[in-house]
């Protein structure tokens, strides 16, 4: 596991684009299969790569959204939001777009192997220590035969996600996610992290147990997971 730890959450957005560009930029000779975050923690990192790439097209990259909160008859949450934040701004082709949805959670794994494999995975840190979808209280065990799957969504995830849907009456109370085993066969991840409201749990993530309680910190046993965190989510880690 690599830590890199930056003064502030501009400069973790700025690391965080050169990593993504590092992944990216292999896509000009290759195909590159990279799947990547929505919300708002990576919001500046894609702002700093919309003049990069926004008449710079990478050929041979293909993205991937690693989970879905379905909304009806529309496009879901995470999709949306990168339309919003990455793919429209930086103007990337919809032949480049690899959408996974509660339409074709059961067949994906299969199609990332077809694919040739996920390249890199960039993730963030849940309030809770989940990475993807896998929320804390998923699992009994860790099952590294967990691949993509749907779960239904907790009464108080529906409250906190409804207004992403536009209200309740457009949710399907259905959530899918690429599970612990599809995520860990990435042969890189890069988890970005920001603010003290993540301190206690990316201090449970990286220096406490490996415990399902805490999802991500499974994370911790694959061979190349980076992990880029600001300050303030740092504050709480052994010197």
């Amino acid at each position: 596991m690599k830590l890199i730890i930056t003064e502030n959450y501009e400069e973790m957005s700025k690391i965080a684009a050169s990593y993504f560009i590092s992944e990216a930029s292999k896509g000009y000779e290759k195909r590159v299969n990279f799947a990547i975050t929505g919300g708002s923690t990576p919001k500046r990192m894609y702002e700093i790569l919309e003049p990069i790439m926004k008449d710079n097209p990478i050929p041979y990259v293909h993205y991937y959204n690693f989970d879905e909160i379905p909304v009806k008859e529309e496009e879901g949450v995470t999709i949306t939001s990168l339309r919003n934040y990455f793919f429209s701004p930086c103007k990337i082709d919809d032949k480049n777009i690899e959408i996974f949805s509660e339409k074709n959670y059961t067949t994906y794994d299969k199609k990332i192997k077809d694919d040739g494999g996920l390249d890199a995975i960039m993730i963030g840190l849940g309030p809770d220590g989940h990475f993807c979808g896998n929320l804390s209280g998923t699992f009994d065990t860790f099952d590294l035969g967990c691949r993509s799957y749907s779960t239904r969504l907790t009464k108080k995830l529906e409250d906190r996600i409804a207004f992403l849907c536009g209200g309740y009456d457009k949710m399907t109370n259905q959530t899918v996610t690429f599970g612990p085993t599809t995520v860990m066969n990435a042969k890189r991840i890069i988890m970005i992290v920001n603010g003290t409201k993540k301190a206690e749990i990316l201090k449970k993530a990286i220096e406490g147990p490996i415990d399902v309680k805490v999802p991500s910190s499974i994370l911790r046993l694959h061979p190349d997971f980076t992990i880029i965190a600001d300050k303030e989510a740092a504050s709480l880690l052994n010197k």
